[in-house]
């Protein structure tokens, strides 16, 4: 059968910053299409709450670099590293101008601190600072005339011939498919949470991207490199994990055990705090350990840290007199798409970005904060080089699906992903 036809000039599977942002960089004469999972608010940019990292000052450059090849096991790309860290401050420039209120003491930026970082360097808005950028770029996206958002948009595969991507084939919540017909298609699907049973992730982000990369066999690389985030409030109840940033720790916070007693310092990287957490759990045989903020002002908490304070107190912790109960959770995904520095795959045409790709900056562990800014950078530089490439499919008219083909397929497609993760992790033994 022929499925409903769209025909578009550019396609973006995803709509958190990185999509939004690279859509916004696209010129206006092009018509956008941005599709969407779930509701345009439902991605996991809109989560992220410790802030977006950015080189202070060029006294700043050799301790920002370092600090990131370390968390990352100097297994980073140098490269991806210097482009993110020299581009920086030209992002942060570009999202005030786009209305992003970054907190500010007097007229110049509060930087804050994180683990691993040997420097504050991070820019924030209270505890919502991904909430603060993609609500801005989504509004702007809004208003452009040349783009076109599709919420509750499920993208099943991609249309490609000899290696070029000629677009997606996706359904709406209705089931009825559509093929985006597109000159260039941009990834943008975010991380794999939904594989995992605790996340700090939306449930419906379930790597859909990477089971099609598979299909097509467009090069991937280090898909086993799964970030464990050390602090999530700990709750028996299923589902997404609630976060409690990085930046409460930066800021002071200690990691206790059932004694109270200290057991980590807590400002090392991501996966040497939740390893150490793992062990103190084994040993004590808990099913969480502590988390104090006693160390930090009452009042800093409530400005700083608002959303985190609200939430703990709906869950019965009022962090200013009482430490809360915490445990590591999947979070991030260093893996993804192999990608240059230009954001290209392995197939013509098709781009990745965002959490999706992997070019290397972040290694086998991501520094905090950095996901933000990284995403960011190499979204724009996906659309420049777009730009300089443009040209037009020619023939690019019909395809042909059978909804049969797709029956089953988000089980097929998440096995297929946690196969693949299977596999590395065996290699690396």
């Amino acid at each position: 059968m022929v499925s409903d036809i769209m025909k578009t000039d550019i396609v973006i599977v995803g709509c958190g910053v990185s999509g939004l942002y690279c859509a916004l960089n696209l010129p206006k004469k092009n018509r956008i299409t941005i599709v969407s999972k779930n509701k345009a608010t439902k991605s996991d940019s809109f989560l992220a709450q410790g802030g977006i990292c950015v080189l202070r000052d060029e006294r700043d450059y050799d301790s920002f670099y370092e600090d990131t090849m370390k968390a990352g096991h100097y297994e980073n790309d140098p490269d991806s590293v210097e482009i993110m860290i020299r581009s920086s401050r030209e992002i942060i420039a570009d999202l005030v101008s786009f209305g992003v209120d970054f907190e500010k003491n007097g007229e110049k930026f509060h930087y804050t601190r994180e683990g691993a970082h040997s420097r504050p360097r991070i820019l924030f808005h209270e505890d919502e600072t991904g909430k603060e950028i993609t609500s801005h770029l989504l509004e702007e996206a809004k208003k452009r005339k040349n783009i076109t958002l599709i919420e509750n948009f499920t993208m099943v595969d991609l249309i490609c011939e000899n290696n070029v991507c000629r677009g997606i084939i996706g359904h709406d919540e209705n089931g009825e498919y559509k093929s985006i017909m597109a000159n260039f298609t941009v990834l943008a699907t975010g991380g794999i949470g939904g594989l995992f049973e605790h996340s700090t992730n939306y449930r419906h982000l379930t790597g859909d991207a990477l089971a099609l990369a598979l299909k097509h066999n467009i090069k991937l690389k280090d898909i086993n490199y799964i970030q464990i985030h050390p602090t999530t409030l700990y709750c028996k109840n299923s589902g997404r994990e609630f976060l409690i940033s990085e930046s409460v720790r930066g800021e002071g916070a200690i990691l206790l055990n059932s004694k109270g007693e200290r057991f980590v310092d807590e400002l090392q990287p991501r996966d040497v705090v939740a390893n150490a957490i793992f062990d103190e759990m084994k040993k004590e045989g808990t099913e969480h350990v502590w988390l104090s903020l006693s160390p930090i002002p009452k009042e800093e908490i409530k400005t700083h840290f608002p959303n985190i304070y609200e939430h703990c107190l709906k869950e019965g912790y009022d962090v200013t007199k009482e430490p809360i109960p915490v445990v590591p959770s999947q979070h991030y995904f260093m893996g993804g798409i192999d990608v240059d520095s230009h954001s290209k795959t392995s197939m013509k045409r098709l781009y990745a970005v965002g959490e999706t790709s992997c070019n290397g900056v972040h290694g086998r562990n991501r520094l905090a904060s950095n996901s933000l800014l990284e995403s960011l950078v190499f979204a724009r530089r996906a659309a420049r080089d777009i730009i300089s490439n443009y040209t037009e499919l020619s023939n690019n008219t019909e395809v042909i699906v059978d909804k049969t083909d797709y029956i089953g397929y988000q089980e097929k497609y998440k096995k297929a992903v946690l196969s693949a993760i299977e596999e590395e992790n065996k290699k690396d033994e």
